[in-house]
C-alpha cells in the first residue's frame, strides 16, 4: 500500500527527529512540523516525547501560538493548572480570536470542577471556530459532568447533525436518553436517525438496547438482526442477541448466537460463561461445565465465571467441589464480598463452623450487612458456645435493624441461656412487641429457654393482650 505525500512526509519527520535525539546532532524542522511530530506522540500515548518535541520546537519557533499552546496542553496533563493558565493569559492578550486558547481555559475550569464557567467559555469558542462539531462535544461533556442531560443530549445531537459518523456522540445521545428513563424517545430519535443512515449498525444495536430494557424482546430480537445484517461481523449485537434469545428461553439459538462470536474474536469470558448458562438451563451439565471452566480459563478476574461453577456444584450437593472453586477464587481475589459469602454457606453445609462463622465475618468485613448474613452467622456462633461474639454481632446488626423481632428473640435466647434474666425478658418483650409469630426463633434455637415458666407466662399474657 502506498503512502499519502502527507504520511509519507509525517514519517520522514518522525524519522528524522528521533534520529536527532539519539545523536544530539540539532536538526532545523518548520514548526507545521513540529506540530504533527507532537500530535502523533500524543495520539500514541508517549507523553515524554511530545514534550521534548515541544521543547525543541519552541527552541526552534518560540513564537508559534500552536506550540506554546501544545505546551499548554502539557501543562495542563501534569496537573500544572496555574502555569498553563498563566500561558494562555499571555496567549489571549496576542490572539483573541483563537478558539483553542478558549477550549484550553475551559479545560483548566473544568478540571477545577467550574463546569458552568467552562461552557461560558466554550460557547464563545463556538463562535469563532470552523469546527463546531468538536465544540459541541466538549459542551456536552461539561453538562454531562453536571448531571445536566437533557443539555448534554441537545449538544451532543448537534455534534450528530453535523457528522452523522460520529458515533461518540450517538452513544452519549443514547446514555443520555437512558438515564432520564426516556426509553421510547430514545426509540423515536434513533428511528428518525435510521431513516438517513438504514444501514449504520451501531444505531440498529442501541434500538435492541432500547427494546430490550423495555422487555420488548422480539422487537429488540429484529433490531439486533438489522444490526447484524449492516454489519455480520458486529460482536457486539450477536452477544446482545444471545441475551435477547435467553430472555425468550430459545437457548440453542443463544448458544449460535454467542458462539458465531468466538469465531469472529478470541473468546470472550462473557460469551463463554453465557453459552455455559444456556447449556446448564438445557440440562447439558458437562457441556455448561466445560464451557465454565474455559470462561476463568479466559478471564480468571471474572467473578460471575468462578460463581457459575461454584454454585453448579452446589446446586448438585457437591459441596467438596463447590469449596474447591471458591477457595481458587479467594486466593485470586480475596476481597470479594460474593466469593466469602458463597464460602461461608458451604462451610456451613459442610458443619465446618469454624471456617463458616469466618467466612461470613469476612462478608461483614468486606460490607455486606444483609440481615441473612448477621443472623447466620450468629446462629454459627451460638452453636461454637461463643455467646459473647454472638450478642456483639447482633448489637452490631440491630444498628442496621433497629426493629427486628428475629434479632431480639435471640438477645433474649442467648440471655435466659446465661442466666441474665432481666436482659431475657427485656429483649423478649421487644420481640413480641415486634412481630409476635417470631417467636419461633426461641422455640428452634433455645427449646429449653421457651419452655422456662417464666418465659411461656410473658408470652402467654402478650398473645392474651393481642386477642
Amino acid at each position: 500500500m502506498q503512502l499519502s505525500p502527507n504520511e509519507h512526509n509525517n514519517n520522514f519527520s518522525l524519522s528524522r527527529f528521533e534520529s536527532m535525539l539519539k545523536t544530539n546532532n540539532v536538526l532545523f524542522f518548520d514548526s507545521e512540523e513540529f506540530e504533527n511530530i507532537i500530535h502523533h506522540y500524543l495520539e500514541s500515548g508517549k507523553i515524554a516525547l511530545a514534550k521534548k518535541a515541544v521543547k525543541l520546537g519552541l527552541e526552534q519557533h518560540p513564537s508559534s501560538t500552536n506550540l506554546k499552546l501544545f505546551q499548554v496542553e502539557m501543562h495542563i496533563f501534569e496537573n500544572e493548572l496555574d502555569t498553563a493558565d498563566e500561558l494562555l493569559d499571555t496567549l489571549y492578550v496576542l490572539e483573541q480570536s483563537n478558539e483553542e486558547i478558549y477550549i484550553q481555559k475551559a479545560n483548566i475550569l473544568s478540571r477545577r470542577d467550574e463546569h458552568k464557567k467552562a461552557i461560558q467559555l466554550l460557547e464563545m469558542a463556538l463562535k469563532i471556530t470552523d469546527d463546531v462539531t468538536d465544540v459541541f462535544s466538549l459542551i456536552g461533556m461539561e453538562y454531562l459532568f453536571l448531571e445536566d442531560f437533557e443539555n448534554a443530549k441537545y449538544y451532543f445531537i448537534k455534534c450528530l447533525e453535523d457528522d452523522e459518523m460520529d458515533y461518540s456522540a450517538l452513544y452519549n445521545i443514547i446514555y443520555c436518553f437512558e438515564y432520564l428513563e426516556q426509553h421510547e424517545e430514545a426509540i423515536e430519535y434513533l428511528n428518525d436517525f435510521l431513516n438517513k443512515n438504514p444501514y449504520c449498525e451501531v444505531a440498529w444495536h442501541q434500538v435492541g438496547k432500547q427494546y430490550f430494557a423495555l422487555k420488548e424482546y422480539k422487537k429488540a430480537l429484529a433490531a439486533y438482526d438489522f444490526a447484524i445484517i449492516s454489519d455480520d461481523s458486529f460482536i457486539g449485537a450477536y452477544l446482545e442477541k444471545g441475551k435477547v434469545l435467553e430472555k425468550m428461553k430459545r437457548y440453542n439459538e443463544a448458544i449460535e448466537s454467542y458462539t458465531i462470536t468466538l469465531g469472529l474474536d478470541d473468546p470472550t469470558s462473557f460469551a463463554l460463561l453465557r453459552i455455559g448458562k444456556c447449556h446448564e438451563k438445557l440440562g447439558n451439565k458437562e457441556l455448561a461445565l466445560q464451557f465454565y471452566t474455559k470462561c476463568v480459563e479466559e478471564d480468571s478476574l471474572l467473578d460471575k465465571g468462578w460463581i457459575a461453577i461454584t454454585d453448579f456444584y452446589f446446586r448438585g450437593k457437591d459441596y467438596q467441589k463447590a469449596l474447591y472453586f471458591i477457595d481458587k477464587a479467594i486466593n485470586i481475589d480475596s476481597e470479594n464480598v460474593l466469593y466469602w459469602k458463597r464460602y461461608a454457606k458451604i462451610n456451613n453445609r459442610l458443619n465446618l463452623f469454624e471456617e463458616a462463622e469466618h467466612g461470613f465475618r469476612r462478608t461483614l468485613e468486606l460490607g455486606n450487612y444483609e440481615l441473612e448474613t448477621w443472623l447466620t452467622r450468629c446462629d454459627i456462633l451460638i452453636k461454637l458456645g461463643e455467646f459473647e461474639a454472638a450478642i456483639n454481632n447482633l448489637n452490631q446488626s440491630a444498628e442496621f435493624y433497629p426493629e427486628c423481632a428475629e434479632i431480639e428473640f435471640r438477645l433474649a435466647g442467648i440471655y435466659y441461656f446465661l442466666n441474665e434474666a432481666t436482659k431475657g425478658r427485656f429483649h423478649l418483650r421487644n420481640g413480641l412487641k415486634i412481630e409476635f409469630d417470631f417467636v419461633m426463633v426461641l422455640e428452634e434455637l433455645f427449646p429449653t429457654v421457651y419452655t422456662m415458666k417464666p418465659v411461656q407466662e410473658i408470652i402467654a399474657s402478650f398473645k392474651k393482650a393481642s386477642l
